[in-house]
């Protein structure tokens, strides 16, 4: 028969083992990156460009406090940009391209490497959907022009005119006052693609972009915004970024995933972004040099919650939700 002392002993290291084994239990990888994340302030966390981006926010914050995870959140809180016709360079009431066509891109991204885009979407008002339909239910991760038309309408997505009357009004006064190289070398200057990230509470991150491109832009030309690694990257173990600007300098540079390589070796995200755009400003410089208006600017997030912000030259602003406050924000600028 055991002892009463050998039982208490036996029990105690029973005990001991079991509060060992719950706190040591080993994890998948996804599981050890979302550990790693515990020790950030808060979450969620949720960064958008520009002044839509506090909309954005406040509908991505809605998705999370209802059970949605970070890919929701960016989805949906991008789509009040792409339905609000003020916001002309986003969505539906987008300034056309030079032709007077309105032409849409967009794509989105979770933390588990899935990606989907659309571009040269001519007839659904909502592209960051169609891009999500494409991730989900293709192998596919691009699909442009006519081709994503028809896919938007066999996935249910009504057929929408995308030119309203203000943005035809505004085409038109452009058109009277170009000069025949206008829409070449010197659209436009409205830059205020949404670049949407978030940082769930389990720790999960995803991103979202899109835009109705540069106004009066060559028929068919189409930017960063809907591009996987230039206008938006997401790395499950590690955070995203995604970005706003003059497209092409982006693509260039292959921005955001230098961002979010930068993150990956230890950079917070304030300096990766900062990095990044100097890697922009030396690619891009014969082109900066001769612009005054030229701008690019990137957003990031860690999954310590962690944020970063900035753009080539002063002016851009961006909307934070964190500590549960939503502000809108001036960014710091490189030059």
């Amino acid at each position: 028969m055991i002892g009463r002392r050998e039982f208490l002993r036996n029990s105690l290291l029973a005990g001991v083992g079991a509060i060992i084994a719950k706190k040591f239990k080993p994890l998948w990888p996804s599981e050890v990156a979302f550990a790693k994340s515990s020790k950030q302030v808060s979450r969620p966390v949720l960064i958008s460009t520009w002044r839509q981006g506090i909309a954005a926010n406040e509908m991505g914050f809605k998705v999370l406090s209802e059970g949605g995870t970070a890919l929701d959140a960016v989805e949906l809180g991008v789509r009040t940009a792409e339905d609000d016709p003020k916001v002309m360079s986003v969505g539906y009431g987008g300034l056309p391209d030079e032709c007077g066509h309105v032409s849409l891109d967009a794509c989105i991204m979770d933390w588990n490497f899935n990606a989907g885009a659309v571009a040269f979407v001519q007839k659904c008002k909502n592209p960051v959907s169609v891009a999500r339909k494409v991730m989900e239910l293709t192998k596919h991760v691009f699909i442009v022009g006519e081709g994503a038309d028809r896919f938007a309408k066999l996935m249910g997505f009504p057929e929408v005119d995308l030119l309203t009357d203000e943005a035809r009004k505004r085409w038109l006064e452009w058109k009277r006052k170009a000069s025949p190289n206008d829409n070449w070398l010197s659209p436009e200057e409205n830059h205020d693609t949404i670049a949407m990230l978030a940082l769930d509470k389990e720790g999960r991150v995803a991103g979202a972009v899109t835009t109705s491109g540069l106004a009066w832009k060559i028929h068919g030309r189409v930017g960063d915004s809907p591009i996987i690694g230039a206008g938006l990257y997401v790395d499950g173990e590690v955070g995203a970024a995604g970005s706003t600007g003059v497209g092409e300098a982006v693509i260039r540079t292959c921005g955001s995933f230098l961002v979010v390589e930068y993150m990956r070796n230890g950079m917070h995200p304030q300096k990766a972004v900062e990095e990044t755009l100097k890697r922009v400003l030396k690619v891009n410089k014969k082109w900066i040099d001769k612009d005054p208006n030229f701008q690019v600017a990137f957003i990031a997030v860690n999954l310590k919650g962690e944020i970063g912000a900035m753009g080539l030259r002063k002016g851009f602003q961006y909307a934070l939700y964190k500590d549960g406050k939503n502000q809108f924000l001036d960014a710091p600028n490189l030059i």
